[in-house]
Formats: C-alpha cells, structure tokens, sequence
C-alpha cells in the first residue's frame, strides 16, 4: 500500500476526470471582428437565405445569439462557409442595430409581437378597389404600425377598372400620403409598374396587404425574374382571397439600387405593441398643439388642446380628424 508524507508529488496522484467539461465558464463572447457582413433574404423553420456580396448563402442563427431572431432585411454578422456551395452552412453571430422595425400582433390582446421586416424604408400598403372589397379599418392599421416602426407609408390602390378610387383616396387624402393607382390592364403593359417604380428607386419597401387584393402579381411584375405564385380565386362569400405568399422575402429591384420586400397576405393586424402617444409624430402640424394638452391625454377628450390649435387656423380640422381615427383604430377591430 502506497503511502503520502507531507511533502508528496502532485504529479504523482491520479484523478477521476468528471463527467461534465472541467473548462471554466466565462461570460466573454467572441467579438468576431473579421465577420462578413449579410443581408437576410428569407427565414425558413431556422435556415436563413443571406447575401453575402454577390454570393447567396444558408446560415443559422449561432446559439450565442440566445432567443434574438433575425428576420428579413435585417444586416447580419456572418462567419463560416460563406462559399455559397450546395449543402454549405454558415452562422450569423450578430444582428446589426435596426433602423426600422415593422412589428405585429396576432390581435389587439395579444402581448406577443411578431417582427415582420427590419430596415425597411417604406411601407406599401396594397388593396383593391373592388373583388375584394377595401377594408379602410385595416389599412388604418397598418398606417399606424408603419409610423410606429419608423417606416414612411405608401398606398397602392388595385383593380381600378372594377371601381373608381375618389372614395378611399379622399379618406385618405388629408394624410397626405403618396398614393398610385393601378389596374389590370396597365399590370399587363407595363404601365402601372412604371409608376410604381418610381416611388420605389432606391429604397427597401415592404409590401402588405389582404389577400386577393393583386400584391404579388405586382411584386412579380417588379422582379419579374423572380417569379412567385399568385393567388387566382378570392372566395365570394368572404371576400377573401387564399395566402400564397407563405413568407417574407426580399428580392432586388430590377435596374435599381432598390428592394422589395413581399409579405405573407394578412387578414388580421394586432397593435397591441403600439404606444398610441407615437401616432401623433406622424402629425407634424398638430405636434406642436400639443404642449397644452394635460398628461397623458389621448388626443380624443374634452379638454385635448388640438381643439383650440385647429380652430385658431394652425391646421386643417381633416387633419385632427385623420389623428382621431388613427387613434380610435387601436381600440376597433379592423372588420369594424
């Protein structure tokens, strides 16, 4: 039997090694300094579509990254295979700070926020004229997800040779929001996309709207080497077309610096993440009226200092009355 003075060699005991990694836990992360960096093209059950310069390239989200996801048109860090070769994978290890956010809930009692697109520039809101009928409460909706995320919004009114458009713009008119009106016929000739085009050079915009109302027929008609499927029925008891467009993606402009961005077609549009108090910086010609307002005023009670400001001639009382719907819209449902 082998016995140990005071003065024994520690070199000389065996130990038992532990079932777990004996390496110390630290809470350093790699700065990934010579990272490549991405742009999200597509997200699909955790594989994400990235371009990588000119190169496109499969990627997962790295485990350090925690429950952070990226969505598309999020700027991304990438390391690993960025070769872009069949069966290659790489791994996005940071997500760049974003300059707009386009965020929705599920409904108005829904605390869970889905992040739709990220850095998008515009918001296209798409509906038609007729078949299927416009739904004004969702496009209020989405005009008010858009100035809360940043994003400056756009109107794209459909299937003019259905019905006329002096109705809904006039709805719309005192939000002084760019608008474009288009037909089928004018899709088919090219007419239409042009004007389309030129609210959309050098921009990354985000496509939304219900189904049935033309989005990705127009999407295609803009990228038209990137073909998606469209919807060809819209239900006539509903009014409702069927989704197509199944997730988000971002395809490159033909002859422009600018992106498109489809989305999956909606048929409902939560605000439960929206702060109504963001809605009035979308108004800056009644901003300023509110400095009499008393706290927390929501803009829609007796004493709301925009009264008097508007009757004093500082703005156009359309201009309050758009606010007020805008606002009342978070309180309704968008079928109202």
């Amino acid at each position: 039997m082998r016995r140990y003075g005071k003065h024994t060699d520690e070199d000389d005991i065996r130990t038992r090694p532990g079932r777990r990694n004996t390496r110390p836990r630290t809470n350093i992360r790699p700065k990934h300094e010579d990272a490549a960096e991405g742009l999200v093209l597509t997200v699909d059950r955790g594989r994400l579509t990235c371009l990588v310069e000119d190169r496109v390239v499969m990627a997962m989200k790295a485990r350090e990254l925690g429950r952070k996801a990226a969505v598309v048109g999020d700027r991304v860090a990438i390391v690993g295979d960025l070769t872009g070769t069949k069966d290659s994978l790489a791994r996005i290890v940071r997500i760049e700070e974003r300059t707009s956010v386009l965020r929705r809930t599920a409904d108005d009692d829904d605390p869970f926020e889905r992040v739709v697109v990220a850095n998008a520039d515009q918001l296209a809101v798409v509906t038609a004229l007729a078949d299927p009928e416009p739904r004004p409460r969702l496009i209020d909706r989405c005009l008010v997800a858009a100035y809360a995320g940043g994003l400056e919004p756009l109107l794209v009114l459909t299937k003019s040779d259905l019905a006329p458009p002096d109705e809904l713009l006039e709805l719309y008119g005192h939000l002084d929001i760019p608008h474009v009106v288009t037909s089928r016929e004018e899709l088919q000739n090219g007419t239409a996309v042009a004007r389309v085009r030129e609210q959309l050079d050098g921009k990354i915009t985000a496509f939304v709207g219900h189904s049935g109302v033309g989005k990705t027929t127009l999407v295609n008609s803009l990228v038209p080497e990137e073909q998606r499927r469209t919807t060809g029925h819209v239900n006539a008891v509903t009014g409702r077309g069927r989704h197509t467009t199944t997730s988000a993606l971002a395809l490159p402009l033909s002859g422009s610096d600018g992106w498109v961005i489809d989305t999956p077609g909606l048929r409902s549009f939560g605000l439960h993440h929206v702060d109504p108090s963001q809605v009035i910086h979308a108004f800056p010609d009644l901003e300023p009226g509110t400095e009499g307002c008393p706290r927390a005023c929501s803009h829609d009670e007796p004493d709301c200092a925009l009264d008097a400001w508007v009757a004093e001639g500082h703005a156009d009382p359309a201009r309050l009355y758009s606010l007020r719907r805008l606002l009342a819209t978070r309180e309704r449902k968008e079928g109202d």
